[in-house]
Order: structure tokens, then sequence, then C-alpha cells
């Protein structure tokens, strides 16, 4: 039988083990499914800085782009469900199983998410040459112009894409949606003069807008915004039922243990109710939301993928 002493000296398992199973017990990967400065590479960033110090760990982000978010999203279902790595989604989710229908995940069954992280209205923007002052005579000029007209977007399923064929069916009008890698490329051509007319987030629009160098004409929200409060909505200006809103919800793999779930959603909520999170948030052109639970998140993913795939359908897209 062993002494007082032996079992004195006997290390406790429980202690030290539970210590270093405690979660995260190493940095936090945060998966991007866009190119560098598009919106939700820069919330995705910001949240990624507000929530590495309330876990003791850094949540470093890694950008994957292509294909309307599915590059990123098989990366992302390829690693461990432990928590240690996330995914920050965008309107694509809603959209790359109705594009892209040989993706090999469900865009519900397979991701959970734990927290709805933000939103922003996008801006219908043109080249200030093109001769038209707002959104009516916009229409009338594409109306005129028809495929002669450059919008430019990101790969298919993408949120600028998605708004200018949400634009095409809602007024009528048609255009040559030209793709780019990223949007940032498609805002640089369009100041160019090579691109007439697309939509897409005020954090590139704004500051282009005031130096001159774009025109801005309308929001994507179904009424007016405060992050351009002098721009009507596109239904108020004649766009009837034109809604978009882009958003982003963090997302972790199912099977991912209870108490990572947690840590990292009450991690993202505190982030959220940071004053200091939120001006960098609005300095982007985007705003939190009041409900940021997993409940709300996995509602809008739902609502979303309800409402776009008829839009999707109606656009006979065939995916490169």
């Amino acid at each position: 039988m062993p002494t007082r002493r032996a079992l004195l000296a006997t290390p406790l398992l429980s202690g030290p083990a539970l210590a270093q199973e405690r979660f995260p017990n190493r940095p936090i990967r945060l998966v991007i499914p866009v190119a560098v400065a598009g919106v939700t590479d820069i919330v995705g960033r910001i949240l990624a800085d507000a929530m590495g110090p309330l876990l003791g760990r850094p949540v470093v982000p890694e950008n994957i782009a292509g294909a309307g978010s599915t590059v990123a999203a098989q990366a992302f279902q390829r690693t461990p469900p432990d928590g240690h790595t996330l995914f920050i989604a965008t309107n694509n989710h809603a959209v790359m199983k109705a594009i892209y229908p040989q993706f090999p995940h469900d865009p519900v069954a397979d991701f959970v998410p734990i927290a709805l992280v933000a939103r922003q209205p996008f801006i219908l923007a043109v080249n200030p040459d093109l001769p038209v002052r707002d959104v009516p005579g916009l229409l009338a000029w594409l109306k005129a112009q028809g495929e002669a007209a450059n919008y430019g977007a990101t790969n298919p399923g993408g949120s600028n894409h998605m708004a200018g064929e949400l634009l095409r069916q809602r007024a009528g009008v048609t255009f040559t949606i030209v793709p780019y890698r990223a949007a940032a490329a498609s805002v640089q051509d369009l100041v160019a003069g090579r691109m007439q007319v697309t939509i897409d987030s005020p954090t590139m629009i704004l500051p282009l807008m005031r130096d001159g160098k774009l025109r801005g004409l309308g929001v994507s929200t179904a009424t007016r915004s405060a992050v351009a409060p002098d721009l009507p909505s596109l239904a108020e200006a004649g766009v009837a039922g034109y809604d978009m809103t882009v958003w982003q919800v963090l997302m972790v793999r199912p099977g991912t243990p209870p108490e990572a779930q947690a840590a990292l959603t009450e991690a993202a909520r505190k982030a959220l109710a940071d004053p200091a999170v939120q001006q960098r948030l609005a300095a982007a052109g985007c705003e939190t939301w009041l409900d940021t639970s997993p409940a709300a998140a996995a509602s809008l993913i739902r609502s979303e993928i309800a409402r776009w795939t008829p839009i999707v359908a109606a656009m006979n897209l065939s995916p490169g």
C-alpha cells in the first residue's frame, strides 16, 4: 500500500492535464472567404483583433478567395472540428449551393453559426463621366445601352455580383457582368472608366465619392442608411422591391465541443458589444446587430437561402 508521502508526490492528473486541454490551447485560425480589402475581410480582422485578448490566444486571419466562397468553405471543412478554426461567412454562403451545385457541403447542416457579426448597405456607383445623375437616369441609360454597359463584380455568388443580378431582375435592365477575383480590382476599373457601374461596399466607394472619382446614386437597403444619408434607397428611387444588406456570420464545424462553442460565442458577444469595436466597424460602414446570438445567426442563414435561391434560378447561370 502506498504511503501518504507517496500519494502526495503523485501528480494530480486532473489539474495539469485539464489545464492543457482547456480551450483554446493554441492560436485560432479565422478563414475569410474573400480577398484582402473587401468588407468581410475588414470585418473579420476587426473581430479577430477583439476576440484574441478575450480568448487568451491570437485569432489569425487567413484569406482564401475564389468561386463564391466555396474554395474557403471546403478548406474550412477539412480542418478538425475542435473550435480552433473559424469561418466568417457572408452573403455568398446563402447562394453557393445554388450557383455551384457540385459543392459537396450543405450550407446549413455542415456549418454551425455561433454569432451574427455585422451588416452593411452597399452603394450603387457609376463612373462620373457617365451622363447620369440619379437612379432613374441610370436605368434609362442602361436600357439604351443594353449589354454594351459593363458592371464590375466578383466571382459568381459574390455579394456585389448578387446585388447586380437583383438590379437586373427588379429594374428590368440588361448589362454585361464582368467578373473579377477581388472587388477592389473592379472598383479600380470603375474609377479608370473601364467599367461603368457597380454596387459595392461603402468602405471602398465612399472615399472615392468624396474625392470625386465616383458618383454614388443610391443605397441597397430598403430605406436610407446612416452610412450615406444623402443617397436614396434604390427602392425609393424607383427600383421596386430592391433590398439587400451585406452580412457576416461567424461559424464553426459541426462536432465542435460545446465548451469551445460557448467560449467562442461569448468572446464574439463581448467583442461586438465593445464600443471601441463598434466604432471601428462604423468607420468601415458597418453596424452590429441587436441580437448576435447563434439562434439569430442561424435564422438569418435560413431566410437568406430561401430568399436568394429563386433569384439564382432566374439567372440561368452556368458557373465556370
